[in-house]
């Protein structure tokens, strides 16, 4: 499924997916953060969870940005494809262009539906502390924007 196709999934489905894998490079902060954001957001009894293509170290900025809107990733701790429990998921959100690519391999013999959300890594900011907490922010919100629109088929609240 292409990145415009995932925009009408809600739409052509008439009801969120029941199963979600987040996918990103080490599982540390933009998969967690959008897990953490889809079980917020999504029915409840939607299975969600969050995997990287290679092993990662928990970061800290993202318990301040989670924080921040009354979320945490609890005692989530990073991990790998080969380390999930679970092996079948309705849709797979790759965040990075490594998960997107890992994603796609992995499904190929499979019926399940693979979108790629184009997500910055804000581990590249530099400046300030809030500096750097701000692209982490940034991170989150558009993780929710997506989420809102692309999953939840929610209009925009205003058009850019």
């Amino acid at each position: 499924m292409s990145v415009a196709a995932s925009s009408t999934l809600t739409q052509q489905t008439g009801k969120a997916p029941r199963s979600v894998l987040f996918m990103c490079g080490m599982n540390a902060i933009r998969s967690p953060m959008a897990e953490v954001l889809a079980k917020a957001m999504l029915p409840a009894g939607t299975y969600i969870a969050s995997a990287g293509v290679r092993p990662g170290e928990r970061d800290p900025f993202v318990d301040v940005v989670l924080a921040e809107i009354g979320l945490t990733v609890g005692r989530h701790q990073p991990h790998t494809l080969d380390e999930l429990e679970d092996d079948y998921f309705d849709l797979i959100v790759t965040l990075a262009p490594e998960a997107h690519h890992a994603a796609l391999e992995l499904t190929r013999s499979m019926a399940i539906d693979v979108v790629y959300w184009p997500t910055p890594d804000p581990t590249v900011a530099t400046g300030t502390r809030e500096q750097i907490v701000a692209a982490y922010r940034d991170v989150r919100n558009h993780l929710a924007t997506l989420l809102k629109h692309r999953l939840l088929g929610q209009m925009p609240d205003k058009m850019a």
